[in-house]
């Protein structure tokens, strides 16, 4: 949900910045399954402004199932000591953010 958050703060940022400028550089600012789920949904209804769009990746990615996955992979990501541990830190408080908004 950290793309939501820095998206309307841009927009609080930046008044009367078009919806285009937004959704138009989503498809960079999502990756791997995400990038491809967005491609799929925009084929299907088209151009469509920012609140439309925030509601979708809500409603994607705010899922009992979605969430369910997160917690799983929480609990099963054990630190190991020959691995980086920012990266092992910065993956854990991504999913306890996914877990508990």
């Amino acid at each position: 949900m950290d793309l939501i958050d820095y998206i309307d703060g841009l927009s609080i940022d930046v008044p009367g910045i078009p919806d285009y400028w937004i959704t138009a550089r989503l498809n960079t600012a999502f990756k791997r399954p995400a990038s491809i789920w967005y491609t799929k949904i925009k084929e299907i209804h088209g151009r469509r402004n920012w609140p439309w769009w925030k509601s979708q990746i809500i409603q994607k990615y705010s899922n009992g199932p979605w969430i369910w996955k997160n917690t799983i992979s929480f609990q099963n990501d054990k630190y190991s000591v020959d691995k980086d541990p920012y990266e092992w830190c910065l993956r854990q408080s991504k999913r306890l953010k996914v877990m508990d908004p």
